[in-house]
């Protein structure tokens, strides 16, 4: 007769009922796992952690022919690299938290499967590797407006502000990507598009005062549209910020709680589904 032993490990905590604590508790592993994501990133690469410069230095030299000389985008007399970098370093964060999260719980189901850990602890860790992205935007944003003798906004003392929200924003969305992409693994194939088209509609290349005002409280639903217009407000002073910013900091909490509460109960039966 088998007489080993069975272990069943059981929530009982209701799925609205997030315990953050537990994180915590998982800070060793959480650590490990930003640690593996940052070395193996860019290995087996030639240029290596050098890509983390080079790809926004090629964005920027596109963005600046085509928006900067072709169609010359009123700027508020701020050179137009230094504009369209104080956009470009919050939307890249962004889109490497969106693309990287959405496939975390997927990339390590062996793991999932073997061992409990709050789920949770993935996408976060492609949340924290993502800041390195940011802060090598904001360095060479520094390096471009010492060249231009650009001085910084008075506003300045608000960017961490708008630095927390593109935070919660980039995670609010990885969360919600990865738990989405468990169950319908098209995401997987939709993210790159969002990514695209959300590139566009964001006021990265462009002030978001061209759109026209009837449309700019849709315009404003975009959470990403508020939180760039006020790095961009802050950094550089370019633009006021709109009341319909709020329409995005509103939209980004929204997410931001939902998408937690969802993974939460998706997390219960993530090992099963994998």
């Amino acid at each position: 007769m088998d007489k080993r032993k069975l272990t069943l490990i059981v929530s009982s905590r209701p799925w609205w009922k997030v315990n953050f604590r537990e994180l915590l508790d998982y800070r060793d592993l959480f650590l490990v796992l930003t640690y593996k994501d940052l070395r193996v990133r860019y290995a087996q690469t030639f240029l290596g952690l050098a890509w983390v410069v080079v790809q926004p230095i090629v964005t920027l030299f596109i963005f600046t022919l085509i928006f900067g000389k072709a169609i010359n985008v009123d700027t508020g007399g701020v050179p137009y690299p230094i504009f369209a970098l104080a956009a470009m370093s919050a939307w890249s964060y962004f889109a490497f938290v969106m693309a990287q999260s959405g496939g975390s719980i997927i990339g390590a189901q062996e793991m999932v499967k073997k061992i409990y850990f709050p789920r949770l602890v993935l996408p976060l860790s492609k949340a924290i590797v993502g800041l390195i992205d940011f802060v090598v935007a904001l360095v060479l944003l520094g390096v471009l407006m010492l060249y231009y003798q650009q001085p910084f906004s008075s506003n300045v003392g608000f960017v961490f502000i708008f630095m927390l929200l593109n935070f919660f924003c980039s995670l609010a969305m990885g969360i919600w990507l990865s738990a989405l992409t468990i169950r319908f693994r098209d995401f997987q194939h939709v993210v790159p598009f969002m990514v695209q088209i959300g590139l566009y509609a964001t006021p990265i290349a462009y002030p978001s005062s061209i759109v026209p005002d009837i449309w700019q409280p849709y315009y404003y639903l975009n959470p990403m549209a508020g939180i760039v217009e006020g790095m961009r407000w802050s950094l550089i002073g370019v633009g006021e910020l709109s009341y319909y910013s709020y329409f995005s900091f509103g939209v980004t909490m929204f997410l931001f709680v939902t998408g937690v509460l969802y993974f939460h109960r998706t997390e219960r039966i993530i090992a099963d589904i994998v």
